[in-house]
């Protein structure tokens, strides 16, 4: 049972890793579209800009909860593995 779930637990651990790679990678390039458009906001000074500047800003700080998420999940997954392994070696 302790071996099944170790396997389970390292292969979430696997697609969440993978998960937050594919998450930076496109908030870099949300984040630098959020501060485009909001230099842009401050420039023209149009409730357009702004309106677009806002919707990018929320964008962004959607990007930064999924990743705070995934980020939390493997600590906790990370912290079962480890219970997980220990269990095993006092086997």
């Amino acid at each position: 049972m302790v071996k099944w779930q170790l396997k389970k637990t390292s292969a979430r651990l696997r697609v969440l890793r993978d998960e937050l790679r594919l998450i930076d990678e496109q908030r870099m390039y949300v984040v630098d579209d959020a501060d485009d458009l909001e230099l842009r906001a401050v420039v023209s000074d149009s409730p357009l800009s702004r309106s677009e500047a806002h919707a990018a800003g929320g964008h962004a700080a959607a990007y930064d909860k999924a990743r705070q998420h995934i980020i939390d999940e493997t600590g906790r997954l990370e912290a079962k593995q480890d219970k997980l392994l220990d269990r095993l070696s006092t086997r």
